[in-house]
């Protein structure tokens, strides 16, 4: 019986605080930033699903755009739209402002069989690229109810844990991991684009303690 292609969600629900416009129509190497990742999703062999506020400016897009709740402001919240969305399938969340992960991580993601599994990288969870199932969106809102910051919701599912070292045989982890959250970042971005030969970076981790942090700064 062949395995139904899993979903690959584009999270695009957040604020954009720092990068003084929409994040979503930001332009990495002339492709609006949330494109870019959809087009990192469609080769990884997903379906591509863009995740956002009704009020969230987004470009014209190749691909299903769902429309999550307009509160909370909360990652988990546009998770549980797609997982609600999602037909029995699981679902591979990736939020737009992380434009330098490669689509064969993501494949690699979509054939876990776990019911939640993320990424670990210096440390600690990062719940913004990892594959969750249907069958844990009950957890999932229960503590999106009770306010836990998305770390701590994932935590507390006893996710498999993809370690660094693991991580590590896709490309340099600072690099999968780096997000886009202001103007200096996007201008970081191109320039790793644009680069070609092995260097690693100093990590950096978006925070996640906070519950209100949102899935694209």
């Amino acid at each position: 019986m062949k395995r139904p292609v899993t979903v690959g969600a584009v999270l695009a629900g957040g604020r954009s605080s720092r990068m003084g416009g929409p994040k979503a129509l930001a332009e990495l190497a002339s492709r609006p930033l949330v494109a870019r990742v959809v087009s990192t999703v469609g080769s990884a062999g997903l379906d591509p699903v863009v995740v956002a506020k009704p009020d969230s400016p987004l470009p014209k897009l190749d691909c299903r755009v769902l429309t999550e709740p307009s509160e909370p402001r909360h990652p988990l919240t546009g998770v549980l739209a797609v997982l609600g969305a999602s037909a029995g399938r699981g679902v591979v969340a990736i939020a737009c402002d992380m434009p330098l992960v490669p689509g064969k991580l993501l494949t690699w993601l979509a054939q876990l069989e776990e019911p939640v599994a993320v990424c670990e990288v210096g440390g600690k969870l990062e719940p913004l690229l990892g594959r969750y199932s249907p069958e844990v969106a009950d957890s999932l809102a229960e503590s999106l109810a009770a306010g836990l910051a998305m770390r701590d919701a994932v935590a507390a599912l006893d996710p498999f844990v993809i370690e660094e070292e693991r991580v590590a045989r896709f490309g340099d982890p600072a690099r999968i991991f780096f997000n886009v959250n202001s103007p200096e970042d996007l201008a970081e971005a191109e320039r790793l684009l644009a680069h070609t030969g092995r260097f690693t970076l100093p990590l950096r981790r978006r925070d996640h303690g906070d519950p209100a942090v949102t899935t694209d700064g």
